[in-house]
């Protein structure tokens, strides 16, 4: 990949200053680790996004698209592509009676915010991921009961050759960490949610509940992406974990964390070297010990 040429295409249409190279990727993830990215691009609307695509199709080149980096694993190597990031510049978020539209970059958290000041039931379930809205419904985000689905009215897709298309919830099939966009590697970018009016008090009250069982229950104190493993059939996979008796299990920098054993979380200098060892080790013992095969949830980058 020439990225002299990539970088020269796209600054036809995207201001320069949008568009890095060689960005090490441990800076835009939850993880805090991965390698340096070719080049990084931060689209400010539709057009910039499709002129990515575009230049991208035309000269064969991978990429991938970014939110915050929270349920992200990156190779040490980095990324040979383009990493496109829909975040703070593409976080728009709107109000009309009880619907709220957001852009895939807005933070659930900044969603759920706007849900409470506008007196709107139904988002607080995504008050503490830490995570934007795309991924969010890549993914089917869920906690507490609560998912993606149950609120999600339309979303507005890119297709990978830059068409727009609207899908309704049914269309989206959002299903336990799935989806169509998923499948078909479409672009989030944005989504309508249908809400139910509610109290204020009762509204901040449940968001305080969420977030004070998170802080007891995961470790928040350090980098991590989240839940590493799915949840196998009629198991939960911290449990699998704890009873296999790997709480505190370490791997260099990475280790199973000894709050919530769903967790893995970076100790301070972890690569991910590190992280896929303990990943396979933990994977081998719970076979081993309960024949349960643990899949994990974090995306993998770069391999």
């Amino acid at each position: 990949m020439d990225i002299n040429k990539i970088v020269q295409l796209l600054s036809e249409k995207i201001p320069t200053q949008h568009i890095l190279t060689h960005e090490p990727m441990k800076n835009y993830t939850t993880f805090k680790i991965g390698g340096l990215a070719d080049i990084m691009v931060k689209p400010e609307n539709k057009e910039q996004l499709s002129t990515i695509l575009q230049v991208c199709a035309t000269e064969k080149v991978p990429y991938y698209i970014l939110g915050n980096g929270s349920n992200l694993l990156v190779s040490d190597a980095g990324y040979r592509g383009v990493i496109i990031q829909l975040y703070n510049q593409f976080a728009e978020i709107t109000v009309e009676d009880n619907r709220i539209t957001a852009q895939s970059g807005a933070l659930l958290a900044r969603i759920a915010a706007k849900a409470l000041e506008n007196e709107l039931t139904g988002f607080e379930f995504a008050h503490g991921i830490p995570g934007t809205l795309g991924g969010a419904v890549v993914m089917n985000a869920g906690a507490y009961g609560g998912e993606m689905k149950h609120v999600i009215a339309s979303c507005e897709v890119m297709t990978p050759e830059g068409e727009i298309l609207k899908l309704s919830n049914e269309e989206l099939e959002l299903g336990y960490r799935t989806s169509v966009i998923q499948k078909k590697g479409y672009i989030v970018l944005e989504a309508t949610f249908i809400l139910e009016p509610g109290d204020k008090e009762k509204i901040q009250e449940l968001m305080k509940d969420y977030a004070g069982r998170r802080r007891d229950k995961q470790p928040l104190d350090k980098p991590s992406a989240g839940s590493t493993f799915k949840r196998p059939e009629g198991y939960f996979a911290g449990k699998l974990i704890m009873d296999s008796g790997l709480r505190g299990f370490q791997v260099g920098g990475a280790m199973i964390s000894d709050k919530h054993c769903g967790f893995v979380v970076n100790t301070g200098e972890a690569t991910c070297e590190d992280v896929i060892h303990l990943i396979q080790e933990v994977k081998r013992i719970v076979k081993e010990k309960f024949d349960v095969e643990l899949e994990p949830e974090v995306k993998m980058l770069g391999f």
